[in-house]
């Protein structure tokens, strides 16, 4: 089934990843919500595609306090929305061989931005998109460092496993519901992530960013649940590695089923 969301809110959608595949989903003809902190980058995202085709909200996704109140106002601006597509992210490196150097508040906001508020925005969304008479979709920009991780990168790369295995239990648990969950494992791309090692030499690293969103809207396109892009050493190893560990998963969880 061909990618078939037409209303989509874009969460992280000023930079990198997320601004390049909110561009792409406008040109495919769907109609898409910008979320992110800076707001220049948000009328501009606006005025390039026109006010039929984008819209934007200003909001920082580790604002809990405002949380609902964003979701209430969206939900309610935007009722034909059908798709979340969670993106936002930080990358820092952490040398944990110099514990004193460690800064514990940096650590654990890490793990907020690419987890925690990811979890507080599904849960909150969700009412609104189960209530729907047609299949809606939680989207979400996972990495490839979820399944083998970097070790100069213990946050990010834990904060992503999480991610990965809160998005597999999700995906079980709505298995009976119009809500589809798709993950989306990218390899390092050329973006503003990667500026803690030198803004030239961060951009240059991994992929370019447009070519990441065309292989990755031709997974979406094939009506994929989890696009993968790129690999971690040799890719039929890697690959391997996801879907034995993706059917280990599926087993428990059939085992599972009513007993809980």
């Amino acid at each position: 089934m061909p990618f078939q969301y037409k209303h989509v809110l874009m969460v992280g959608a000023t930079s990198g990843i997320g601004a390049a595949m909110a561009d792409r989903l406008v040109q495919e003809g769907s109609k898409v919500i910008a979320v992110g902190r800076r707001q220049d980058r948000l009328d501009d995202f606006v005025h390039r595609h026109g006010k039929d085709k984008a819209s934007a909200a200003k909001f920082d996704i580790t604002d809990r306090q405002n949380m609902d109140a964003f979701v209430r106002d969206i939900t309610h601006t935007y009722p034909e929305l059908d798709c979340v597509f969670l993106n936002a992210g930080v990358q820092s490196q952490v040398n944990l061989a110099q514990p004193a150097k460690v800064d514990l508040s940096a650590f654990h906001s890490e793990i907020t931005t690419n987890f925690s508020c990811f979890v507080d925005l599904t849960v909150k969304f969700l009412p609104f998109l189960m209530s729907k008479d047609t299949e809606t979709s939680l989207i979400y920009t996972s990495s490839n460092l979820a399944i083998v991780p970097a070790a100069p990168l213990p946050a990010y790369c834990a904060s992503k496993a999480a991610l990965n295995s809160f998005i597999y239990c999700l995906r079980e648990q709505l298995r009976d519901s119009s809500v589809k969950v798709i993950e989306l494992l990218p390899p390092p791309v050329q973006t503003e992530l990667h500026d803690y090692m030198g803004h030239e030499s961060g951009r240059q690293l991994g992929m370019p960013v447009r070519a990441y969103v065309d292989e990755t809207y031709q997974g979406l396109d094939s009506g994929s649940d989890q696009v993968v892009v790129g690999s971690i050493g040799p890719a039929d190893t890697f690959n391997e590695i996801i879907d034995k560990r993706r059917d280990a998963f599926q087993n428990l969880a059939k085992m599972m089923r009513g007993r809980h």
